[in-house]
Order: structure tokens, then sequence, then C-alpha cells
């Protein structure tokens, strides 16, 4: 039988999406809210979650169906029945995992678990125990050592790796020689949403471009009551999520617009909207004549849900280059369900290559 085998570092919200919309797949075999029904051989009921890790002492030690609704998480709730998996949440390391406020922060932060760090060579041979193929980094925004040591890990274990988060891993030179001389496939940087404010974004400047709009200015500015929200109070961690999230509109724009004509990045934590993002894009151009016009977007969309259609397809498409031999970034996957890939592309172009590589492959008998 087909299998995918996933380990999630960080528990969080989008674990707790993800593994809730495996649950549902499988048990309604519905496809609406799939981008891809089947990637390969795979469909979304191939894949299971058998490892999870966290450091945080309301998840360690848990069964993993359990962690994902426990304290902090507060996504929405649409799959209770989430029995498929036997996983547990097994010790992480800290490390920069969790910014300094989070400490202070209550109920909402961060609380230590007992449980002694583990080594490399521990993480290393728990995937290996559990025979993952596919990694995937949920860690907080700016984690970046803690990035790099589980990208050690997966190096070591053999694992193909969707990063999710912006720590620059796919899309840093080093990194990806490393991946692609070890002939391990992996998909990122930092995943854009099924319907985000940066593929609004992106999709409204492509627009503008193509119907001779020319962009003068532009803003996304974006609210939320999660745990990443919270995170992103500390400035320091800031810098590749930023930098992720403006590479990936100035990219579909026809002229690169200059620092201070170009403002996109988290605003403000408010706790009260839970995991709910709001987000305000607005555009400003000159038209015919240079008759200026500007458009306004406000999108409020459940945050964390967002994400996992396209984690869920990036699992399957890693899963599908690993069994193909194909090793280091995947170029068109990243393009389409990252943020700041080793190289953009349009969404249109990158689907079309997606499509063709998520059709099953015949025998050369056929």
């Amino acid at each position: 039988m087909n299998r995918v085998r996933v380990a999630i570092v960080g528990v969080g919200n989008c674990a707790c999406s993800l593994i809730q919309g495996g649950a549902f797949y499988r048990r309604t075999k519905s496809s609406g809210g799939l981008i891809h029904k089947s990637i390969g051989p795979y469909e979304v009921s191939d894949v299971e979650f058998v490892l999870g890790i966290d450091i945080d002492q309301r998840k360690v030690g848990k069964p993993l169906v359990e962690a994902i609704f426990a304290a902090p998480n507060n996504t929405q709730v649409f799959e209770p029945d989430v029995a498929l998996t036997q996983a547990n949440v097994i010790m992480g390391r800290l490390l920069d995992g969790v910014a300094p406020h989070m400490r202070e922060a209550g109920e909402r932060g961060f609380q230590p678990s007992s449980a002694p760090e583990p080594s490399q060579q521990d993480i290393v041979e728990a995937l290996r125990r559990e025979r993952v193929d596919v990694l995937v980094n949920f860690l907080p925004v700016g984690s970046q050592q803690a990035s790099e040591f589980y990208m050690e890990c997966a190096l070591e274990a053999g694992v193909g790796v969707v990063n999710a988060i912006p720590v620059f891993i796919a899309s840093d030179a080093a990194w990806e020689a490393r991946f692609r001389q070890r002939g391990l496939p992996i998909v990122g940087d930092d995943i854009k949403a099924q319907v985000g404010a940066t593929i609004i974004h992106r999709t409204l400047s492509s627009l503008f471009s193509t119907r001779g709009v020319t962009v003068e200015r532009t803003y996304q500015l974006n609210t939320g009551g999660n745990t990443d929200f919270m995170n992103m109070l500390d400035a320091e961690r800031l810098t590749q999520k930023k930098l992720s999230k403006t590479e990936a509109v100035q990219a579909a724009l026809a002229e690169r617009l200059d620092d201070e004509n170009i403002r996109i990045g988290p605003s403000e934590y408010v706790p009260w909207q839970k995991d709910n993002k709001i987000a305000f894009v607005r555009l400003e151009g000159a038209q015919w004549g240079g008759v200026p016009m500007n458009l306004e977007l406000r999108l409020s969309v459940e945050d964390s849900p967002n994400a996992a259609a396209c984690v869920m397809d990036a699992i399957r498409f890693c899963k599908l280059a690993r069994d193909r031999g194909e090793g280091g970034a995947l170029t068109a996957e990243s393009a389409y369900y990252c943020k700041h890939p080793s190289q953009q592309m349009g969404e249109e172009s990158a689907l079309t290559l997606l499509d063709a590589r998520a059709a099953p492959q015949l025998d050369a008998a056929e």
C-alpha cells in the first residue's frame, strides 16, 4: 500500500489543522477544498502522521491526536475524531524556538517540558525508527538555530523536508546543495496559504501589471490572535518573514518598487481574534494618461486551515520526488506553495508543471 509517513516539528495550530484535515478527507472521501486530489499514487488518505516533536509540557509525552488540541492551540475544530494514529509527541530541542516574551505570557505562552532535551542522534534515531518519509517544519517564525538543527537531523536520517516557515533553507544555496547531494527533496521556504493575503496580493499585483496599470505604492497589513502573531511581537524574529512576504509580491509586479513604497508584514496581535487572520491590502497606481486609481481589500480567514491544503500537497510532492530519486529544492513545488522559493514563477506556470508531475506515470510497456 502507498503510504507517506510524516513527522511534524512544532505541534501548533498548523499541525492541528493539517491532522484534522487528514482525518476529514479519509472519512468523507471528499475532494472539496483540495488543490490536488491525488499526486502520483498518493491521496490524502495515504498520509500518516507518525511522530510529533515539541518542547511544551502541555504536548510532550502526549498522543499526537491529543496534543494538537492542547493549549495554547486555538484554531477551529472541524474534525474532532482524529484517532487515526498512535503517534506520540517527543521532546525536541529548545534552542531559539521560543521568543523571550513568550516565556512570560502565562497560559498563551510557553510552558517548558521537564523532559531532557534530545541530542541530534536521538532525533535521527526517532525519524528512522518511525520510517519517516517527510519532515514538516512548523516551528515559530524566527527559529533559525532550531530549524537548522532539524535540517541536520533530516539530512542524517535521509528524510525529505517541507519547510513551512520563513527560515531560508531551500532558497539558501549552501543548504540546497546539501539536500541535492544527499538525493533528498525539500519544498520551501515559508508556505503560502490556499487563498491568503500573499496569494491575493500577488494576483492583484499581476492583474495591475497585465492590464497596464503602474503600481506606485502598496501595503499588506495583517492582524491575528494565534501564537504565531504573539510570537511575532518580537521584531527581531521578523526579518526573514517580512523579506519573504515582500519578495513574493515584488516578484509579481512589472517593476520593482522602492522600499519606501511597499510595506508588507504582520501588524498587530489581537488575542480575541484567535486563529482568525484579518488582512488589509491596498494598491495605488496610475492608469491611462497617468490618472490615479486605488484598490482596497479586506480578507478574513481562519489562518491555519488556510495553509493546510498547500502543506498536504507539498508533503505528497516531496514523497513523490523521493520515490523518483530527485534531490534538492523542488522548483515548481516551492514556487507554487511557498513565498520564498529559490526561483519565483507565476502561479499558472508553476501549476501547469505540477499538474504534469502529479499525473500517474505509466510503465514503458503500457
